[in-house]
């Protein structure tokens, strides 16, 4: 076998199916025809000499080989990204880019002040920013489409491949508007009886909550949405009587503004730790350096 023969669209092929999880959906990120993508992903299983997933019903299955050859790809295109970038940077002067995800708890609670004290000490960067679940945002990190993802540390098969270092320890709280029924009367039993804002299954803390529910005998929700929008469930909660199961962080300055109440259950079993996520062969720049300076001066404060 020889490397040469490995070309850049069959490490993009494989790496959108499994990111995405299905050929439709890479299909369609790819802008190709699933014929057309079948056909690539062959070419590199028949080059390299072994079968690199299983396609059936329930999805897509990658195998040993599959694993351990998508570690690389994704270490390759994301080597290739910080190339391009880095060009583009000298072009425009030096300046650096830095690429941080950030899942909603930490997006609310440590940004904004991490942010205000690295604009201060690394003002020529370029900072971008972006939000989202764990599930997406590790996916771009090993895509190399983002250089730091801060936020909780996931179940192992979503941190296969990725470095964690803990920045600290944060767990789920149960909240409600202010004046809420359930504040006088707090009760297990009758949780099922309101509307509930539930994380989704790609969610860090889900199987967390799952586990707490079953822990202490709580019965499937007959109205749950699942949602980790800060946005939205602010919002829903002064609209509605629905409880809202959600990382501390993200509504920290809400509970202690007093326009959210968290009840007083027990939730200690839903913490774990929260960090940085990087890829651990990636060099680290002076700017991500910075930034981790300046999410722990944040922590400190």
């Amino acid at each position: 076998m020889t490397t040469n023969r490995i070309k850049l669209r069959h490490l993009e092929a494989l790496t959108a199916i499994a990111r995405h999880g299905s050929l439709r959906a890479a299909c369609a990120h790819l802008h190709l025809s699933p014929p057309a993508l079948s056909k690539t992903l062959k070419e590199l299983e028949d080059t390299l000499g072994t079968t690199l997933m299983h396609r059936d019903r329930a999805g897509i299955r990658m195998t040993a080989e599959g694993a351990l050859f998508l570690r690389f790809a994704n270490q390759s295109l994301a080597a290739l990204h910080r190339g391009v970038e880095g060009l583009s940077d000298l072009r425009h002067g030096g300046r650096e880019t830095l690429r941080v995800g950030s899942l909603p708890s930490v997006a609310a609670r440590l940004m904004p002040q991490a942010v205000a004290t690295f604009r201060r000490v690394a003002p020529d960067t370029r900072l971008m920013l972006r939000d989202g679940a764990h599930g997406a945002l590790t996916a771009l990190l090993r895509a190399g489409e983002l250089d730091i993802v801060v936020g909780r540390m996931g179940g192992a098969e979503t941190m296969q491949g990725l470095s964690f270092t803990q920045l600290y320890v944060e767990k789920v709280v149960c909240v409600t508007r202010a004046g809420h029924p359930l504040i006088e009367r707090p009760d297990l039993d009758r949780l099922a009886d309101w509307p509930v804002l539930y994380p989704p299954e790609d969610a860090a803390i889900r199987p967390l909550l799952d586990r707490w529910c079953l822990a202490h005998g709580v019965q499937p929700f007959r109205d749950q949405v699942d949602c980790v929008s800060g946005a939205f469930g602010r919002n829903y909660l002064r609209a509605s009587d629905a409880v809202w199961f959600i990382s501390e962080g993200v509504v920290a300055q809400d509970l202690a503004d007093g326009r959210l109440h968290a009840l007083p259950f027990d939730l200690s079993l839903t913490a774990g730790p929260v960090g940085l996520m990087t890829q651990p062969e990636a060099a680290s720049s002076r700017s991500q350096q910075l930034f981790v300076q300046s999410l722990r001066v944040a922590l400190e404060s």
